[in-house]
């Protein structure tokens, strides 16, 4: 018997790589590695961020907020030093505003593949560390090959519309859900957690509803 924890996430959300760790941390801690399955799922932070976007996050968040661009580096600071606690270093300079949609779809065809937490895990580092422009063709496909799988394949996914339906479907069951914004977790059809909330939240959730279902930890 497994618990099942589902998480809403875009790779594009600096908390949903920080809620990220945080989970995986409070999974290894709490000692039930092995009887937790984690089933990410599709969120669109702005759907209608162009395809072949360069704008800088900084400069981004300054239009959004309406605040200047110092005032904007300076949010982004806060959030570099949460990601530092759970051991990402951020680089918020680098950073540029991408379109989301055909990462998405190749996470879910990485699923397919066996291989959908590695693509996950490899998006989010290659935009939040490494600056890449993960809306573009070219970089999905080379970070495809950085996890072994097929880049002709890929080129299909990128390029094409196979596995939009699996995408729009997580969308509306978040809306169902009442989801504002992103990481969104739910325990086992009974408990959510909103965004990176304390570590300790995360390590009572599990054990909560691992006692409910009666389950026993493995490795403490």
């Amino acid at each position: 018997m497994t618990i099942k924890v589902e998480v809403w996430s875009d790779y594009v959300c600096p908390f949903c790589y920080i809620g990220k760790r945080q989970l995986e941390k409070a999974i290894k801690d709490t000692g039930y590695e092995g009887q937790i399955e984690v089933e990410y799922k599709s969120f669109l932070l702005d759907p209608t961020t162009p395809i072949d976007a360069e704008e800088p996050v900084i400069s981004s968040l300054a239009k959004k907020y309406r605040v200047s661009e110092e005032e904007a580096k300076n949010m982004t600071n806060n959030v570099a030093l949460r990601a530092k606690e759970v051991g990402l270093n951020y680089d918020f300079d680098k950073m540029k505003t991408a379109n989301t949609v055909a990462a998405h779809r190749l996470a879910k065809w990485a699923e397919t593949k066996g291989k959908g937490h590695e693509m996950s895990e490899r998006l989010l580092q290659a935009y939040f560390l490494e600056g890449e422009a993960i809306g573009k063709g070219e970089v999905l496909l080379k970070l495809v090959d950085e996890i072994g799988l097929d880049t002709e394949e890929a080129k299909l996914i990128v390029n094409g519309n196979e596995y939009n339906e699996d995408v729009e479907k997580d969308i509306y069951a978040a809306q169902q859900l009442g989801v504002r914004g992103v990481p969104f977790f739910v325990f086992d059809n009974k408990y959510g957690i909103s965004g990176a909330q304390p570590q300790g939240l995360f390590e009572q959730t599990i054990e909560k509803v691992a006692n409910e279902a009666g389950l026993k930890p493995t490795d403490k």
